[in-house]
């Protein structure tokens, strides 16, 4: 694939990437009033008509019945966990903690396709991967500050976004895009709309536009993150995740009087670092037969949609290669 089509893809990403960290910041906006749960409640409520439109495209025979029911069950969990983990860490951390945290995810997929995918890990990416787990102790900082339950919701997040794209690349093309999408909704509305039993605040219209405005921008990122690995190759496309770090440090300084202290911009640094090599290594060749890593979206929510026939006619006329949309990352 030539440079332009590369360029294309790369600038696709960093957008989607923009928007994503808009997205976070309305969620750590709305959480000074309301809680993370009902946040994540309402967003997903009002998801639910676009995500609606956009099934409706899917024209794929069969029923809601996942034909392997427990991964999928598996997987409907893990993205319920990651937004749950991720909405509560935006709303109690500084962003450029969260994602310094986040960015974790990457090791993570690399460590889990070894039982769930057979993937074979050479010495150069466990090597990374330990440096990269280091980093996130370097923004973690265990004994010498006291940590949060924001902390460990980032570090659930993170765990459960790698799972969930794991899994996905497991599943392969079983099951039907509609039923990727759909449980894990049912499952993030149900739970959360239990939860709102527990502490609920009446929201205003303004609260409830800015709901809208959070499913709004993460549907039209995850649209833009299939673009972008349509147009250019996965090596390319999937670095530019780590550009969330330069917009959270921007919005947290403009914004909420954020700034990053020098031990999170170095265990940061230290993890892109590690995860540039992983995706390099996988773009490379470097051991990997199925390449988890590139193969796996920049965030959870993202990672069923490519495969719908209604993406298909969105997007037409470019070739799906290994770890792009439509080969069941």
């Amino acid at each position: 694939m030539g440079g332009k089509p590369n360029l294309q893809g790369a600038l696709i990403a960093l957008l989607a990437m923009g928007l994503y960290a808009t997205h976070d910041v309305v969620i750590k906006t709305l959480a000074q009033d309301y809680g993370s749960f009902q946040i994540l409640f309402f967003a997903s409520l009002l998801s639910f008509p676009m995500v609606t439109i956009m099934l409706l495209g899917d024209r794929t025979g069969g029923t809601l019945r996942p034909a392997r029911p427990i991964w999928v069950a598996v997987r409907s969990g893990c993205v319920v966990l990651a937004g749950i983990g991720g909405f509560y860490a935006f709303a109690t951390l500084s962003l450029a903690q969260v994602y310094a945290i986040l960015f974790a995810t990457p090791l993570l997929v690399t460590i889990l396709s070894i039982p769930l995918l057979h993937e074979r890990v050479g010495v150069h990416r466990w090597l990374a991967v330990i440096v990269g787990l280091t980093g996130v102790l370097v923004v973690l900082r265990p004994g010498a500050r006291e940590l949060a339950l924001g902390h460990a919701a980032a570090l659930m997040g993170a765990c459960s976004s790698a799972l969930a794209s794991v899994i996905v690349r497991k599943l392969g093309n079983s099951e039907r895009p509609v039923v990727l999408i759909l449980w894990p909704m049912l499952g993030n509305f149900v739970l959360t709309g239990g939860a709102l039993t527990l502490d609920y605040r009446p929201m205003t219209l303004g609260a409830l536009a800015l709901a809208g405005v959070i499913a709004g921008l993460g549907l039209a990122a995850g649209f833009l993150v299939i673009t972008a690995y349509r147009t250019g190759e996965a090596a390319i496309v999937a670095p530019m995740q780590y550009s969330q770090i330069l917009w959270a440090t921007a919005y947290g300084w403009a914004l909420f009087d954020e700034r990053p202290d020098a031990a999170t911009l170095l265990g940061a640094g230290i993890i892109i670092a590690s995860g540039l090599y992983i995706v390099w290594r996988e773009g490379a060749g470097g051991g990997s037969a199925n390449r988890p890593v590139i193969g796996a979206r920049m965030r959870a929510e993202t990672v069923t949609a490519p495969k719908s026939t209604l993406l298909q006619r969105l997007l037409p006329g470019r070739a799906t290669g290994p770890g792009r949309p439509g080969d069941g990352a």
